[in-house]
């Protein structure tokens, strides 16, 4: 495709993104045994709310990453690497998207902000190059990996529907992780990686309530 073609592409994403017009290509995961919401009193459900909304910002995040790094590339083979991995993490905006309706609650108002920041980002990081952009990935997934770990220590243990989605999300994620340096990825320097972990608390102090 041609650089116009790309910018297109790139911007219908971003509107399916923002729209909640996403759809998985994998089914959402469930959890073993039957649940009821019902189980879920008044303050669960806020709390699994506000945790799942954080989670789809992360998501809504991943899609302008990897949007934008596709973009940034001159390699075609990682340009489909990146286009292969934002097809996944499509999957997981799609389920948390799914879950916040299931749950009564919002995505974040300010999810066209994080997208243009995200966005402006994975450009920047894409044109340093490809072994720097991939770390980029890597460091991205694995801040990401952790985040959701914390979260299953804190959702609620009768809310199984979101902590089977949040399990698989991040098996998903350390795996996008694996791949990125398997391609090449080159370790980001310590500074970069503390600013990215104060960025990725301010987004996510913000997006439990916002």
């Amino acid at each position: 495709m041609s650089p116009l073609d790309r910018l297109l592409v790139a911007a219908d994403s971003a509107r399916h993104t923002l729209s909640g017009a996403s759809r998985a290509s994998r089914p959402c995961p469930q959890p073993a045994a039957p649940i009821s919401d019902v189980a879920l009193d008044a303050p669960q459900r806020q709390l699994s709310g506000a945790l799942m909304r954080v989670n789809h910002v992360g998501e809504v995040c991943a899609q302008a990453l990897y949007q934008a790094q596709a973009m940034a590339t001159r390699d075609p083979a990682l340009r489909s690497h990146f286009e292969h991995a934002a097809r996944e993490e499509t999957d997981h905006l799609a389920w948390t998207q799914q879950r916040l309706d299931e749950l009564g609650a919002r995505p974040s108002l300010l999810n066209p902000l994080w997208y243009a920041g995200a966005f402006g980002i994975g450009w920047l990081a894409g044109r340093k190059g490809d072994a720097l952009s991939l770390g980029f990935v890597v460091e991205t997934e694995r801040q990401v990996e952790r985040h959701l770990q914390q979260h299953l220590t804190r959702l609620p243990a009768e809310d199984r529907a979101s902590r089977a989605i949040v399990q698989k999300m991040m098996e998903d994620e350390a795996h996008h992780a694996e791949q990125a340096e398997h391609a090449g990825a080159s370790p980001l320097p310590q500074p970069l990686r503390w600013a990215m972990r104060a960025a990725a608390k301010v987004m996510t102090g913000t997006a439990h309530y916002v």
